[in-house]
């Protein structure tokens, strides 16, 4: 809750000492305002946005020689404008962004008094108050609801029944401050490697005892502020030296789980001169967030004396990706081809010419001789089953147009059983 001075009739300015609280009464900002510092500026602007439905953000700041904070600029979540310069026949990508110019602008007097100096209130874009929980800006976790996630989540109930009982708990969706993504990514955020008692210790005893009976065995344990284990990466001798000499292609999973406790288990692997998968590294990750991909990769790379590989297969994760660009900006990425071929059945079980689809898919991957007659092939493929709308198809044909391509050069390991495979 927080409050703003009511307007005196008298100089249309604000009266400290009379206040009204904005949960019951909407205030439209308007020039003159004053405010005691510039998160109340924030958050008298963000009630406002919430009653009339748009999302606000921190645009820019100013500040004076003493490094004080003297200007701001807030403005409507959909102020950007994104431009694409991709040209493709398929649908553009989605964006919110509008180029809307709202705005509210303020800045601080001598005795450190917030004063709005500038308001534009009109929006090139539709607003809706029953949207505005659902915007990220006024998304939150209170305590308690924190704890219940957490207690849940150690006791292996899904992630998906809690927010559920939550929702119930709360008396609908429409009384929720938070959508299910948002406990998704905080229990992503504090969940820790569910080792027993004394676990982190033996495995830290056991990779020091390793690295003294071989001097090229390496290991990092990652902490967090409270000296706890979230991930474990470790690699012998022979992995780093088979790097030096199979590290061009190299396949990174985290599909493997293991059985005891439920870690995603994320080894590096590559292929021999015989055709044969070996590793080139071990990870144990407590979450599958470009965080931590970006500590493991960072790590591996140190771990391999810094020699990015020619090219990395990965399946379609997000946060894989974005970790990608970070750590092997020049490294070619590529989606394994069995990652995405799994999903058919689950994609098309629903329509009539299930079995055609999946045989036409399949042939075009594997007969297709050249770009152009996959891409021929392809589009008659969507017009012989009406598949042009097809969001997940589109999906994959964008992000092979950005530069993914999503049928790989190189595919191995326990799950990719045909090394020769080509790209098309």
């Amino acid at each position: 809750m927080f409050c703003v001075g009511a307007l005196n009739s008298k100089n249309d300015g604000l009266v400290n000492d009379v206040h009204l609280f904005a949960e019951d009464i909407e205030i439209e900002p308007k020039v003159g305002m004053k405010f005691e510092n510039e998160n109340e500026v924030f958050e008298f602007y963000k009630r406002y946005a919430y009653h009339v439905g748009f999302p606000v953000r921190k645009r820019t700041s100013q500040k004076n020689k003493q490094g004080v904070v003297t200007y701001i600029a807030f403005t409507c979540g959909r102020e950007s404008r994104r431009d694409s310069n991709t040209s493709t026949t398929m649908k553009p990508q989605p964006t919110s962004q509008t180029g809307c110019k709202a705005r509210l602008t303020a800045c601080s007097d001598a005795a450190g008094v917030w004063k709005i100096t500038g308001v534009h209130l009109e929006h090139n874009h539709q607003t809706s108050p029953t949207k505005s929980r659902a915007f990220r800006c006024y998304r939150q976790l209170n305590a308690h609801v924190k704890r219940k996630l957490e207690v849940n989540d150690i006791a292996g109930i899904p992630l998906h029944k809690s927010y559920n009982f939550v929702v119930v708990e709360a008396g609908g969706y429409e009384k929720m401050t938070f959508i299910e993504k948002d406990c998704r990514n905080y229990i992503d955020k504090v969940r820790k490697l569910r080792l027993g008692e004394g676990d982190a210790a033996a495995i830290q005893a056991y990779f020091s005892k390793m690295q003294s009976l071989s001097p090229g065995f390496f290991f990092s344990l990652d902490l967090d502020d409270e000296g706890r284990l979230k991930n474990i990466f470790w690699a012998d001798n022979r992995c780093r030296q088979a790097y030096k000499e199979f590290g061009d292609i190299v396949t990174f999973d985290t599909t493997y789980l293991t059985n005891k406790y439920d870690m995603p288990f994320a080894p590096f692997v590559g292929v021999n001169h015989h055709g044969q998968s070996t590793l080139l590294g071990c990870g144990l990750l407590s979450s599958e967030d470009t965080e931590t991909f970006v500590w493991l990769f960072k790590i591996w790379l140190k771990c391999m004396e810094f020699k990015s590989p020619q090219g990395i297969i990965t399946d379609q994760d997000r946060a894989i990706q974005n970790a990608i660009e970070v750590v092997f900006p020049n490294s070619k990425h590529r989606w394994c081809l069995w990652h995405i071929l799994k999903k058919l059945p689950e994609k098309f079980g629903y329509h009539c010419q299930k079995a055609s689809i999946l045989s036409s898919v399949h042939e075009l991957v594997y007969e297709s001789q050249s770009t152009n007659e996959f891409e021929q092939g392809w589009f008659s493929m969507l017009d012989m089953y009406e598949l042009q709308n097809n969001d997940w198809l589109i999906g994959l044909f964008r992000e092979r147009l950005a530069g993914f391509h999503v049928f790989s050069e190189l595919h191995f390991g326990p799950k990719c059983q045909q090394p020769n495979e080509a790209r098309v």
